[in-house]
């Protein structure tokens, strides 16, 4: 059996996992709350941008989690037709949830069939991403730490969608962020201790790319775009503060008239 090292650089990459998907989650609360109080195509964009960037988040967490997994014996490449193949499923499944809570008028069953349907979703992006891990070895999982860490996917997208729909304020959105990473980072981290691995000593070199070829280039790019687009929404104006202003803009043009 190799020796597996799930923090290889100590605490960074753990730390640096949950604050990806710390603000992966808070940015999508942002415009999921944004998203409610729009209508129209401003409604669509703003949850296709929500999902974008809880799906981003929580990609970029298990991915940066990974940059910190070692295994003794053995080198570790990455697939990357099917890493990004996880950061597509990662898109879609949080977009059809986020989608079904936006716009259904039954919001208790939404929530529960977007619920499921969105954790089942981040769990498949999570053995996705170790589907695409290379070794010299066989890799083999504890079916009742799987069974957890997919129990721990839905109940973290069930809260994610259940926040969004009913947290507005600042302070709860950020208290519901720091949550929910440590719900996703929970569910990383039960999944990886449901790894184990034989190693067979090679010489052959593996397929795929390093993690700092492929992965870290990658995870930084996403997490720019997250902090950009954070940037983006904290600056765009709420739905009130442009009723706001178009209000205090008819008193001037009656006087002009």
């Amino acid at each position: 059996m190799g020796h597996l090292d799930h923090a290889a650089f100590g605490w960074l990459t753990p730390v640096l996992s949950y604050a990806m998907a710390c603000t992966g989650a808070a940015l999508g609360l942002r415009c999921t709350v944004r998203a409610l109080a729009a209508t129209g195509r401003s409604r669509r964009n703003w949850l296709v941008t929500a999902a974008s960037a809880i799906g981003t988040g929580i990609w970029t967490m298990h991915f940066v989690a990974m940059l910190g997994f070692r295994v003794s014996g053995s080198d570790i490449r990455y697939d990357v037709p099917l890493t990004i193949l996880s950061l597509l499923v990662a898109m879609v499944v949080v977009c059809a949830g986020v989608f079904a809570v936006g716009y259904s008028r039954d919001r208790a069953r939404a929530l529960l069939l977007g619920g499921l349907t969105t954790g089942l979703g981040v769990a498949s992006m999570h053995y996705l991403g170790m589907a695409a891990v290379r070794l010299h070895g066989d890799v083999s999982y504890d079916p009742v730490l799987v069974g957890l860490s997919v129990l721990i996917a839905v109940v973290a997208a069930t809260a994610a969608l259940w926040a969004g729909l009913n947290i507005t304020s600042p302070l709860a959105v950020t208290v519901a962020s720091l949550v929910m990473g440590a719900a996703v980072s929970s569910m990383h981290y039960t999944g990886m201790f449901a790894v184990s691995v034989r190693v067979d000593p090679s010489g052959d070199a593996l397929p795929g790319a390093t993690a700092m070829q492929f992965i870290f280039p990658l995870a930084v790019g996403l997490g720019s775009y997250l902090f950009i687009t954070s940037a983006f929404v904290a600056l765009s104006p709420t739905a009130g503060e442009r009723q706001a202003s178009a209000s205090a803009q008819r008193p001037v043009e009656s006087v002009a008239r």
